[in-house]
């Protein structure tokens, strides 16, 4: 009687209640290291709970899932949107079984709803280099907080930074390696770390916001009040965007994001000359895929890159 009375205890739902689904978006959110994945994850999380608990449901199984993904695709969310919200789906699936609250055949019928298939190749969007001059001379800074916004868009377009790792940078990652300035050993998506190097032309606008600021040490991009001064130790992602958009418009650009401005980077460099490696080190990716999806390479098939290899007959 005992037993089967601690059978009962132990056996994992099937229909999850909001405490239960709340418990394992806690377990999802712990997992993940990235503040920005955790951000992501909780609202495709939240999404997806307001939808589930909206009407009442037999079981969290993956029929309700696949009628969530049909829910997702009327809405009209781009496959990738709909592909991560299903991806924050099959980890609640998976920590509420690894929890016991969720039933190991249901859970393991969630994790095989696939994703939405992305057809054709998605584009990007890439400043030419004479917009790029454009975003950068459309007004000369003489006030701290055009400086600092001018080297935050020096610092994007220059060195290629993710928004997340502008806004955390610290001023004392700014050094000098090989005669050369660096943002040294730079923590990246993932944990990955790497070293960025910075040009002469972006490392001037850095030191002149921070020198106007009175920054010598910690973060080097803060906020400033309405009143023109320096204050606290960071600014917000929102103050960022308001930046790139502030910028574009002067330029006569329509709609530019901080990451265009990172995409911008990496075309700009492969534009000059620079080796696919070495792009690839500069934007902390890894995998070559990904760093050929921002420069939007496309295979040549007249002037083929294997048409002079240096070893041809009339080579001599």
């Amino acid at each position: 009687m005992a037993q089967s009375k601690a059978r009962k205890k132990k056996a994992p739902k099937r229909v999850l209640a909001l405490p239960d689904l709340e418990h394992a978006k806690t377990a999802v959110l712990n997992s993940l290291t990235s503040a920005s994945g955790q951000r992501t994850y909780e609202y495709a999380i939240r999404e997806f709970v307001s939808w589930y608990c909206s009407e009442p449901r037999l079981a969290f199984n993956r029929t309700v899932v696949l009628r969530y993904r049909i829910h997702l695709e009327q809405r009209g969310y781009a496959p990738a949107t709909t592909n991560l919200r299903l991806a924050a789906v099959r980890r609640i699936a998976y920590e509420a079984a690894d929890a016991g609250l969720l039933s190991p055949e249901l859970a393991a019928g969630i994790r095989r709803v696939k994703g939405v298939r992305r057809i054709g190749v998605r584009l990007g969007n890439w400043l030419t280099p004479e917009q790029g001059r454009r975003l950068l001379e459309c007004a000369t800074p003489s006030s701290p907080r055009q400086l600092r916004d001018q080297a935050m868009v020096a610092m994007l377009i220059g060195c290629g930074l993710r928004r997340a790792e502008l806004l955390a940078l610290q001023l004392e990652s700014i050094q000098q390696r090989e005669e050369h300035g660096v943002i040294a050993d730079l923590v990246g998506k993932g944990g990955h770390v790497r070293t960025v190097p910075i040009s002469t032309w972006v490392k001037n606008h850095v030191d002149a916001w921070t020198a106007a600021a009175g920054i010598t040490h910690g973060r080097v991009f803060r906020a400033i009040n309405k009143a023109g001064h320096v204050w606290g130790n960071g600014m917000s992602a929102k103050v960022l965007w308001d930046v790139v958009r502030a910028a574009a418009a002067r330029a006569g650009i329509e709609k530019l994001a901080p990451h265009d401005l990172r995409r911008t980077c990496a075309r700009l460099c492969h534009l000059e000359g620079g080796e696919l490696d070495q792009i690839q080190f500069l934007l902390g990716h890894v995998s070559i895929q990904t760093t050929e999806r921002y420069l939007g390479c496309k295979q040549k098939l007249r002037v083929a890159v294997n048409d002079r290899l240096g070893i041809e007959p009339d080579a001599a």
